[in-house]
């Protein structure tokens, strides 16, 4: 009995080295790590993390550091913000803050490499936050589901080292501008549509963007990506360099972008460096004598709302216009008319209306579009025994086709009714037949 006593004491006792060593050699190996982190900023798993940016000479230990310690605040969450989001954080930028105030659609998955299926729906701030957070779970990120405007702008820029703005619209890249000079702030901005993108900074030993563009672009000459598309990988390609030029920002590496527009061409696959001019003496906001001290109403300043997604223009007076309701009807009385839609090629693949001729907004001024009108009218004129053909133009959702009445009722001079469909494509899905594509 006594032996196996003993025997049982001698093993515990053994245990309880074993332990006690196991927790001396945690414990050394703790502060090895804190006398590390003493030393460098950095802990075991970062530098491994990061190691081989930590070989690159411009970035090191010191560089790291300050990567880390850095904020960056992105404003916009989508085809811009997502690939820059990532970048940033897989680079091991300490705090990102997001400004957002929409949710996932299924249309964003295409270009917003931040979401997945299952984020449809969901606030695209929060999701982008759990993505980064999954990549890398040191970065801190703070999700603003809000839309940026004159009275939180100032606050939000000022908690942050950088701004990136990934916006769509220019009433929201005149407000961050703006708020970025007035905070002392650099501004890091981009843009992509189509096949082409843009890059530049500013507000960063150069000209801030009303030093470049002094007033805004009339709203109907203003493209978006919703109706004009765009292509992933260009937006992404875009998205990457913003996070480039945000690093060597912080790095203080040289040849950032300021004072100078990077055009890339993704159909050529080509970058051009154009020269902006220099910064203006004379700038209401970063000029010698500055007129703007706060910020300002600049849904007003731009005549165009800075949150909407599916803009209506307002171009015809009531009476010039007509609703799909009444077109319809029209249609099933056979009453005599020519509907054009002025919608490109691509989306007049993607759905039409009966008995439609396409003719795009841009190919109307030709003489061939006008003869083809001309021809089409002549025809029904024939067939309804020279009865009055009316013109109906109809686009995607009723601003295009507003511009087209504009256009052609320059051109005939003769008594002719001609209007637009009110909402287009859109209107016609909603009220007529919801068979027809919402894209």
């Amino acid at each position: 009995m006594s032996e196996t006593f003993e025997d049982k004491l001698v093993a515990e006792i053994a245990e309880l080295r074993a332990l006690l060593h196991a927790k001396e050699t945690e414990l050394a190996h703790l502060r090895h790590e804190k006398q590390i982190m003493q030393e460098y900023g950095l802990d075991n798993q970062e530098i491994c993390r990061y190691s081989r940016q930590l070989f690159l000479p411009e970035i090191g230990v010191q560089g790291q550091k300050k990567i880390k310690n850095s904020s960056v605040l992105i404003v916009g969450s989508g085809g811009l913000g997502c690939p820059s989001a990532l970048y940033l954080a897989c680079a091991g930028i300490g705090h990102i803050g997001i400004v957002d105030y929409d949710n996932v659609e299924i249309n964003n998955l295409h270009r917003q490499v931040l979401y997945d299926e299952s984020s449809i729906g969901i606030p695209k701030v929060f999701a982008a936050a759990e993505s980064i957070n999954r990549l890398n779970s040191n970065v801190r990120v703070t999700p603003y589901k809000i839309q940026l405007n004159s009275d939180n702008a100032l606050d939000i820029v000022r908690k942050y080292d950088i701004v990136l703005d990934a916006s769509d619209n220019v009433a929201t890249r005149y407000l961050i501008n703006d708020a970025c000079v007035l905070s002392k702030k650099p501004l890091v901005s981009g843009s992509a549509l189509r096949f082409e993108g843009h890059l530049s900074v500013f507000n960063y030993n150069g000209p801030c963007y009303r030093c470049v563009f002094p007033t805004p672009p009339s709203p109907e000459t203003v493209t978006n990506c919703g109706d004009g598309g765009v292509f992933g990988a260009v937006v992404g390609t875009i998205g990457v360099l913003q996070a480039l030029e945000v690093l060597k920002i912080i790095l203080n590496m040289p040849d950032v972008i300021s004072g100078r527009l990077l055009v890339f061409d993704g159909v050529e696959t080509k970058f051009h460096n154009l020269r902006l001019r220099p910064k203006n003496a004379n700038c209401v906001i970063c000029g010698d004598n500055p007129t703007i001290d706060t910020l300002i109403d600049y849904e007003e300043f731009c005549g165009a709302k800075a949150n909407d997604k599916e803009p209506n223009l307002n171009l015809l007076e009531k009476d010039d216009r007509i609703t799909v309701e009444d077109y319809n009807r029209n249609v099933q009385n056979s009453k005599p008319h020519l509907l054009i839609d002025v919608r490109s090629p691509e989306e007049y693949e993607i759905c039409h209306l009966q008995n439609s001729i396409n003719i795009p907004l841009t190919e109307l001024s030709k003489d061939n579009s006008l003869e083809l009108i001309k021809n089409n009218v002549r025809e029904k004129k024939l067939q309804d025994g020279e009865c009055a053909v009316d013109l109906y133009c109809i686009c995607r959702r009723g601003n295009d086709s507003q511009k087209a009445v504009l256009y052609l009722r320059t051109l005939f001079t003769e008594d002719i009714l001609i209007k637009d469909i009110i909402g287009g494509i859109y209107a016609w899905s909603n009220k007529i037949d919801a068979r027809f594509p919402k894209y």
